[in-house]
């Protein structure tokens, strides 16, 4: 789900920018979901027929003495439900960290080398994103019926359960040829190269940083405010590391060398992330500020067309009201690009696009169909950044959201676009709940807090590594 490489809760930015008229607009639209959730409603039961069937192999099961077993008693459904979103947790943070580690070995050994590793790690994507999707209609109310949501739930817990066997068999080839168990000095000596040139960009970044907020405002790079200082923070913690490992490698105690290795890896990887992210926000951002002009003119077209065009399915009432709506936010947003003042054109963009996509007759064609990409794609991102960097604080239902917003982007660039930052709030909410779990200026100081955060570090002292939620935290 990363893109390189905000359950449903209460989100004030997404409600505020989303028009009543969207909600009309699905309710009008919700009988062509019909066959759609009927269809969805089965495979969750199809999906939960493993449960079942232990069920019934447990209520048959006989003892030693020959005498029956008495029925295996079902956990109630929240024990099942909590189940589920753990091991959500879990596959999705082990898919991750394996995608980091895979990069480095990648990087070393070359694609050939990788392929069978890579195609776990892709059958593990595809029943986390199966596992995901069977969450986010689950959250939805999809399927009705206790039974099968029982079924849905035990499904999730497969999928996610299949995707940690599949990295789990894999880890074993990527240790073998790592080789560091003899060794650590050529993957050191990556992972310091890429250290140097981390630790070159940062500068650069932050003057990137404080030029996009000259420019546009500081509301317009809330969202990557600080990511300066924090990969700075992953990079004093790979320095620590990696040190740590080169000094165990002399003292050929290659176990520890490799522990050390692993989580400066992940370090590196997470301030790459953060760095990125800042650069990539730049070019959004400017792309977005070229494309307002056009936007505003498209949407005014579309608000013309509507005008002249009474369509049977809305209402006429409803449709002025939609009309209106568009003509208050594109004079809004007009005021703003000629005021002079910063403004924030992806959240301008935002606007224009949602006020409009109502009215539109084809709301993902011409420009305002680029905008909605331009904007969707920028708030998966940001929102798959965060949840990469914060991983060891962020909660299940704020990854169901993104994943679902990852699967609706390229049909739906406005919904995703909500989904998105809904799954960043959500995530910011998981991580403020959580608090700060490693006390000690010392901790800090050193990185291992952020690494925490970042799931780099494992219960234990563990650093994370390719595999399955059994196998990750080894310690070799």
């Amino acid at each position: 789900m990363t893109i390189e490489h905000r359950a449903p809760v209460a989100d004030g930015r997404a409600q505020a920018a989303a028009p009543s008229a969207a909600q009309e607009k699905d309710e009008s639209s919700a009988a062509d979901l019909v066959l759609p959730l009927v269809v969805v409603a089965a495979a969750a039961a199809v999906a939960g027929y493993a449960y079942v069937r232990r069920t019934r192999r447990a209520r048959t099961r006989t003892t030693p003495g020959g005498v029956p077993a008495p029925p295996a008693a079902s956990p109630p459904l929240a024990e099942l439900d909590e189940q589920a979103r753990v091991l959500l947790v879990a596959a999705d943070d082990s898919v991750r960290t394996s995608r980091e580690e895979l990069a480095f070995v990648e990087a070393r050994y070359g694609g050939n080398a990788v392929a069978s590793s890579v195609l776990a790690l892709r059958g593990a994507e595809t029943e986390l994103r199966a596992a995901f999707r069977m969450r986010q209609q689950y959250d939805d109310g999809v399927p009705d019926e206790a039974t099968a949501r029982r079924h849905a739930l035990a499904g999730i817990v497969g999928r996610c359960e299949e995707a940690g066997r599949q990295l789990d068999e894999a880890a074993a080839g990527v240790d073998q040829l790592r080789g560091l168990e003899q060794g650590a000095g050529e993957a050191l000596g990556l992972a310091e190269t890429r250290f140097r040139a981390l630790t070159g960009r940062t500068r650069a970044v932050d003057a990137l940083l404080a030029d996009l907020t000259a420019r546009y405002g500081p509301a317009a790079v809330a969202e990557v405010t600080g990511y300066g200082e924090q990969a700075k923070d992953r990079l004093v913690f790979a320095t620590l590391r990696l040190n740590q490992a080169r000094q165990a490698g002399d003292l050929a105690a290659h176990d520890r060398a490799a522990l050390h290795l692993r989580a400066a890896e992940g370090a590196v990887a997470q301030a790459a992330v953060f760095l990125h992210a800042v650069e990539r926000l730049g070019t959004d951002l400017s792309a977005a500020a070229a494309l307002v002009p056009a936007a505003l003119t498209g949407a005014e077209a579309e608000i013309a067309r509507a005008q002249r065009s009474a369509r049977a399915q809305v209402p006429v009432g409803e449709l002025r009201a939609r009309i209106v709506h568009a003509d208050n936010v594109l004079a809004f947003v007009r005021d703003e690009v000629t005021s002079g003042a910063p403004y924030d054109p992806l959240d301008a963009l935002r606007r224009i696009v949602r006020a409009v996509a109502p009215l539109a007759a084809e709301p993902t064609a011409g420009v305002l169909g680029a905008a909605a990409v331009l904007v969707g794609r920028a708030a998966v991102a940001g929102a798959d950044d965060f949840v990469a960097t914060h991983r060891g604080a962020v909660g299940a239902t704020a990854r169901t959201r993104l994943a679902e917003a990852v699967r609706l982007l390229p049909v739906d660039p406005v919904a995703a676009d909500a989904l998105a930052v809904a799954a960043r709030d959500l995530a910011e909410q998981d991580v403020r709940m959580h608090g700060n779990p490693v006390a000690g200026a010392a901790e800090h100081e050193s990185g291992v807090a952020g690494a925490v955060l970042g799931g780099i570090l494992l219960d234990g002292g563990a650093a994370a590594s390719f595999g399955g939620p059994h196998g990750r935290g080894r310690r070799v």
